[in-house]
């Protein structure tokens, strides 16, 4: 395989696991932290996620076409990489085009505490948050065990 190619591969999933975990893991919890405005932390909150799913939808797509293509020592269906990577990109979907609206429009008729609308939010919001636990875990697994089975020689 060539290098270049590697090379390219890495980075990519780099940038969209090293961007899940960091905002996820790192930036978030700090925004809720250190501000006194949960509504501002949420709305920024808001703001890195979209951008780590837009990574994802990008990186990903760009990863499941290389693999699909360039992988030939097990068959797609049996390379549980390739359907990790799949998971992955539909996870973030599911946050994209079905969570995140919903959430939205119930942001948007407010959230006062104890109403049905915020009540089911917090649902939503544990629900998504579920989901972008599993996308990081895979993405874990991807990195520390590689896109490619390492040929033993």
């Amino acid at each position: 395989m060539n290098n270049r190619v590697m090379i390219g591969e890495r980075l990519l999933l780099t940038l969209w696991v090293g961007s899940l975990w960091s905002i996820g893991y790192i930036a978030v919890p700090i925004l809720f932290f250190s501000l006194d405005d949960r509504h501002l932390a949420g709305s920024l909150a808001l703001h890195m996620f979209n951008a780590v799913r837009l990574i994802g939808m990008v990186c990903g797509a760009a990863l499941l076409v290389d693999l699909l293509f360039t992988t030939r020592d097990v068959p797609w269906r049996r390379n549980w990489r390739i359907w990790a990577v799949i998971m992955m990109l539909f996870l973030i979907a599911v946050s994209q085009f079905v969570l995140s609206p919903v959430m939205d429009s119930l942001r948007a008729t407010g959230l006062a505490e104890g109403s049905e609308s915020a009540r089911r939010f917090d649902q939503l919001h544990h629900v998504a948050s579920f989901l972008y636990t599993i996308t990081s875990l895979l993405g874990l697994m991807l990195v520390v065990f590689g896109l490619r089975r390492t040929s033993s020689v």
